[in-house]
């Protein structure tokens, strides 16, 4: 039996981190063995395609370049990582995954939904997530919880003005509303614990029903 593929999706500041290793402990206590991996990143070749990506020096990059970059740090990360993870029946628990392409630069640096679906299809061989939770929060609010945390380092898109967060959160939106049967959009200006709590339903949900 394979494992479940999970991604967390939001703009920046929302929150996923914590939501993630909240939900690995449940599902470990459960006794299920988990991976924590995330996009870009994950495994050597991809957190160096990241490095470059959210270099803050890296301010010329063009927008079709940054979405193919992003398809191949996907691409290996799926291929090294996440595929062979699931093969052995391990769930996957995955900060960002396709919808930030979609969102980041299909939408708000304005390249087509179309065109990054087209280049994303050929890197994950139509590989989906079997649940997305998007974590829906106001920008300012996240950008201030950014300001706040002395442990992050700013990036590249942290840089961003707050028009472009709003397109970010907008586009979220919009790729929820289309993907609705695979993406659950949650209220991320709760607490930690209200949160998780409603994020573990949804994956028991998921988990039982792959199971029946």
């Amino acid at each position: 039996m394979s494992g479940t593929f999970i991604t967390f999706e939001g703009g920046e500041g929302a929150g996923k981190t914590t939501l993630i290793h909240a939900l690995a402990r449940k599902l470990q206590h459960k006794g299920h063995e988990v991976l924590i991996t995330r996009e870009p990143g994950g495994i050597p070749i991809a957190e160096a395609i990241r490095a470059v990506i959210l270099n803050k020096e890296n301010t010329a990059m063009d927008a079709r370049t940054e979405a193919l970059l992003y398809a191949a740090a996907r691409r290996q990360h799926l291929a090294e990582k996440v595929f062979p993870a699931l093969a052995r029946g391990v769930d996957v628990l995955c900060d960002r995954f396709i919808d930030s392409s979609l969102v980041y630069q299909g939408i708000a640096r304005g390249l087509g939904l179309e065109a990054v679906w087209s280049i994303n299809r050929f890197a994950t061989e139509g590989c989906m997530p079997d649940l997305t939770l998007y974590l829906d929060l106001e920008p300012e609010v996240g950008l201030k919880r950014i300001q706040a945390n002395d442990e992050r380092e700013l990036n590249r898109l942290d840089l961003e003005n707050l028009d472009f967060h709003q397109m970010v959160r907008a586009g979220y939106q919009q790729v929820a509303e289309q993907f609705n049967d695979r993406i659950v959009t949650l209220d991320a200006d709760v607490s930690a614990e209200e949160l998780t709590e409603q994020a573990w339903k949804l994956v028991e949900d998921k988990l039982n029903t792959k199971r029946s």
